[in-house]
């Protein structure tokens, strides 16, 4: 994004973005490295196809041998196989998760900064006493009432983690209020709605892009933390916090195969995430200081 003599920020023309992008090599790593787990989780099964619904007790802890490249977990999955499953969710409820809690604080952020007053005072507190709330403690007391399903947990995680986004965006939006592009808006007869959408939110796309990555990488570990205190999606379906909390208990017993490859999946994919993040604050960058 770049700033012009009117306050307004417009795009970075698509070629410098791309180089400011591509010249941070994390976040070319972190791209790479998402892509490949992307790839894993979908097209691994295709490839690697594995009965992730039939437990079989006879090949229960089995090492690592050429018919199960990762062993087996202690009913008999294939370990890599139930990686590719455990990613699929993972991934997918985390992306779900993280963009919907985006789109929810930008859109509360861009409305108290703009409207201001006591509308904003109100709406701000009730994110600060949001945030005053552990997150794990809100999703474990809704996991204890209720039977956790997919959907559950993407609109449960995304009601609880658009706080952050909401604050940032909230302090933008009080800077561009008083911007003269969006005075002449409301000069000419334009709505409040108008003046929200189309130049409120627009202008905060760079913080608005770059925390999302953020929220998903936040979401993914959310999952992974309700999955290990077994309040996650439940059996035979899986994710990786799930697999870490089912090979816990054996890996003293020198079952590796069954918390290892899940524990660097999910911190792969978080690093990957922030890294990405970071590239994208340098190609969105008003003022070209980070580039």
């Amino acid at each position: 994004m770049t700033a012009t003599l009117d306050g307004e920020v417009r795009p970075v023309p698509r070629g410098r973005a791309l180089r400011r992008f591509l010249a941070n090599r994390m976040a070319v790593v972190g791209l790479v490295v998402l892509a490949l787990l992307v790839l894993f989780s979908v097209v691994g099964p295709l490839v690697h196809p594995t009965d992730q619904v039939h437990t079989n007790l006879a090949e229960a802890n089995q090492p690592p041998s050429a018919a199960h490249l990762l062993g087996t977990d202690s009913v008999g999955y294939d370990v890599l196989g139930r990686l590719m499953q455990g990613g699929q969710i993972s991934l997918l409820v985390g992306l779900s998760a993280g963009v919907l809690a985006t789109l929810i604080g930008t859109l509360w952020g861009a409305t108290a900064g703009y409207v201001g007053g006591w509308v904003d005072a109100v709406m701000m507190r009730v994110v600060d006493a949001g945030i005053a709330i552990p997150a794990i403690f809100l999703l474990l007391v809704v996991s204890a009432i209720t039977r956790p399903t997919l959907p559950l947990l993407i609109l449960v995680i995304g009601l609880v983690s658009w706080l952050v986004p909401a604050r940032l965006v909230r302090a933008e939006s009080v800077s561009l209020k008083t911007r003269e592009y969006v005075l002449a808006v409301r000069a000419g007869g334009g709505t409040h709605r108008r003046a929200v959408l189309r130049h409120i939110v627009p202008n905060t796309i760079g913080t608005v892009v770059v925390n999302a990555t953020f929220q998903v990488a936040d979401a993914i570990l959310l999952v992974a933390y309700m999955s290990f205190l077994g309040m996650g999606v439940q059996p035979p379906a899986t994710d990786w916090g799930a697999m870490l909390s089912s090979g816990v208990g054996l890996v003293y017993s020198g079952a590796w195969w069954l918390i290892f490859p899940a524990g660097l999946a999910i911190v792969a994919v978080v690093c990957a995430f922030n890294f990405i993040g970071d590239g994208l604050r340098d190609m969105l960058d008003v003022k070209g200081k980070r580039a």
